[in-house]
């Protein structure tokens, strides 16, 4: 059992029933009453994030959780198949225990594989990761300040919203986390220099 004034960033705590890990929280001291604390929690079984104020020294029993290495090989029908980079061992994964993840899921991207009490619960693929656009509509020169954004549809079927610049083919980095575009991944060259 933990209390909230020793809350951290990825602890697990069961709240209500329910696994969650503490992705932010803040202590705050209201006018009037005691203090309390905010914080942010992602559902460890679902994915889904959600924001909860507890009373400041409210207790939570912690849950072991473990995260095995595993490298993503390929998906057949509604099963993904994963490989122990040690071991080489293959598991295979049903979609329900996905969820949103799948429309991350590269072939030879490493992640983690989420077990709560060992059982697995679920997989967690790097937190900002680059992906190429398949499909969206033409992007627009020099609207690179604006704040609005099109769907665009990622290399693994997955939907996104982009800024309207970004155009089919382009290289983007996702923040896995929230399925939210951070930024045009730069690309290295690697040609020869003129000089050799």
């Amino acid at each position: 059992m933990i209390s909230t004034s020793e809350f951290k960033n990825g602890i697990n705590i069961l709240v209500d029933g329910e696994p969650y890990q503490i992705l932010w929280f803040q202590n705050h001291k209201p006018g009037k009453g005691g203090a309390i604390m905010r914080v942010k929690l992602k559902h460890l079984k679902k994915g889904s994030i959600i924001e909860r104020t507890f009373k400041s020294g409210e207790r939570f029993e912690t849950l072991n959780v473990t995260r095995q290495k595993k490298q993503f090989l390929y998906k057949e029908g509604k099963n993904y198949s994963f490989m122990d980079i040690n071991t080489y061992d293959q598991i295979t994964v049903p979609q329900e225990i996905l969820g949103a993840t799948i429309n991350f899921l590269k072939e030879n991207l490493e992640v983690n594989l989420i077990y709560l009490e060992n059982e697995l619960i679920g997989v967690e693929p790097p937190v900002v990761i680059v992906m190429t656009i398949a499909e969206t509509e033409p992007g627009i020169k020099g609207d690179s300040v604006s704040n609005m954004t099109k769907i665009a549809k990622l290399e693994t079927g997955g939907n996104i919203r982009v800024p309207l610049f970004i155009k089919e083919g382009d290289k983007i980095k996702v923040d896995t986390r929230t399925g939210e575009y951070v930024e045009r991944a730069q690309i290295i060259s690697l040609k020869p220099s003129q000089n050799e």
